[in-house]
């Protein structure tokens, strides 16, 4: 059993990670998606209030909130895998509630990439929001994303992957990742 984290700045390259995961038949299970279940439950619209409650659920329910609403299915999915991916952890709280699931069968990936970059990537997305119109900007969604403890959760990370090249070599290097869990 091998259950590898992901842990990065918006744009930095998780979900394209989770991509390569997915195309090995490696399950993901992507945390962003149990807020944006939340936000559905709530009536919300995911697109708009996302990071709204993202911060409300770990008021609520405590700082690894979201980190325990993705053990279940990160455990469904180890019954037919020996490996799962988990796509966006955001803290060092999160960290903590995987070691204490998966102990040493937990391995966290820390992916880099300069800002500019990032910012490309996420406008390509079409992911940019600005402020103008009543989005967040990058660097709103970087400090709240810190807030959160991300900083602390990057400094654990077992593997750093730097995401400043190409696509390709970004696949082929967490490809080799993957192979060796």
């Amino acid at each position: 059993m091998t259950v590898i984290g992901t842990v990065g700045l918006p744009g930095s390259g998780k979900s394209e990670a989770a991509t390569v995961a997915r195309e090995m038949g490696v399950p993901v299970v992507t945390m962003g998606d149990v807020i944006r279940q939340e936000c559905r439950d709530r009536g919300l619209d995911p697109a708009t209030n996302h990071g709204a409650i993202a911060q409300a659920l770990r008021e609520e329910n405590g700082p690894a909130a979201v980190a325990e609403r993705s053990l279940p299915l990160i455990e469904a999915e180890l019954e037919n895998s020996e490996t799962v991916l988990v796509d966006g952890i955001r803290s060092d709280v999160e960290v903590d509630a995987f070691e204490e699931a998966f102990g040493s069968s937990f391995t966290l990936v820390r992916i880099e990439a300069p800002f500019e970059m990032r910012a490309e990537r996420l406008e390509l997305r079409g992911r940019d929001a600005s402020e103008d119109d009543g989005g967040e900007s990058l660097a709103d969604r970087d400090e709240r994303e810190l807030s959160f403890g991300m900083d602390e959760a990057m400094d654990r990370a077992d593997l750093v992957l730097e995401n400043d090249g190409s696509l390709e070599a970004f696949h082929e290097t967490m490809a080799d990742i993957l192979d060796k869990q």
